[in-house]
């Protein structure tokens, strides 16, 4: 939502990549529907003059599956670009040349950058005859970059909004640990850089709904934590009605309690019913 502008996501990309870009080459926005569970969007997909293709996601979990994330990502968005050209004729079809980064900001420890690849997670051929071949036939590489207050400066220096995001993120936490309330921190932190001129004119138009989308994010994010790091070991499906009960409350959708829950879509529906 925050970049949302061309102008911002041309400079975003020119401080994660380290380069110049002048402002008349064209940016356009073609990120995906429907892609993740609860049918969101996938975070920011951009081309730049037609001849790169880039996707920036946004973390606050380690998640070393991002290289294969991304790699179906850029499948649905080569088949948007391509959509109405002929992928069978005898004329070779030019392409973007897409490059991948992964914003981290959450609480772990991580270092600044870290390069995942897909090649990480290819199985090795263990019967016999299977050949072993040390050449890739694919590769996808993805830059990881820690965004947290006080990291990679060179980077916040040349991307005014997504230091000014970071600020706030670090200030929610901050309040979060003093107020002991989610909510209640996450007001604080919008006034406070109010206040002292961060995100100002974004907040201002939109600290309702920024207030509403990250209580809904933060706290999925702890019941994901539940759900992986307990393990669901005993009274593993009291644990999960607690997390759907939680989260049907907050108007989050059947599928998606689904989804982070195991529960089947009738145990929800009765939940949804009974609350």
């Amino acid at each position: 939502m925050l970049f949302s502008d061309p102008a911002l996501l041309r400079e975003l990309y020119c401080a994660l990549d380290g380069v110049s870009l002048p402002p008349d080459v064209p940016v356009t926005i073609n990120t995906l529907k429907n892609v993740l569970f609860m049918s969101q969007y996938n975070d920011i997909s951009f081309e730049i003059g037609g001849k790169l293709v880039v996707l920036v996601e946004h973390q606050s979990t380690i998640n070393p599956n991002m290289a294969l994330r991304l790699l179906m990502y850029i499948s649905r968005i080569f088949e948007k670009i391509v959509k109405g050209r002929n992928i069978y004729s005898k004329t070779p079809l030019s392409i973007p040349r897409p490059e991948f980064f992964v914003l981290y900001n959450g609480k772990d420890p991580f270092p600044d950058n870290q390069v995942l690849r897909l090649s990480d997670a290819f199985e090795k051929p263990e019967y016999p005859g299977l050949p072993k071949k040390d050449s890739l036939t694919m590769e996808l590489v993805v830059r990881v970059i820690n965004i947290n207050e006080g990291r990679n400066q060179a980077i916040a220096d040349r991307c005014k909004k997504l230091a000014e995001y970071s600020a706030f993120v670090a200030r929610a936490r901050e309040f979060e640990k003093e107020l002991g309330s989610r909510e209640e921190a996450l007001k604080e932190a919008i006034k406070y850089c109010q206040k002292h001129d961060i995100l100002t004119e974004f907040l201002k138009e939109n600290a309702a709904e920024v207030l509403s989308m990250l209580y809904t994010e933060f706290n999925l994010d702890d019941a994901l934590a539940v759900r992986y790091e307990e393990g669901w070991e005993g009274g593993e499906e009291n644990k999960a009605v607690e997390i759907a009960k939680n989260a049907l409350a907050k108007g989050l959708t059947i599928e998606f309690v689904n989804e982070i829950t195991g529960l089947d879509i009738d145990t929800i529906r009765d939940l949804q019913a009974s609350l």
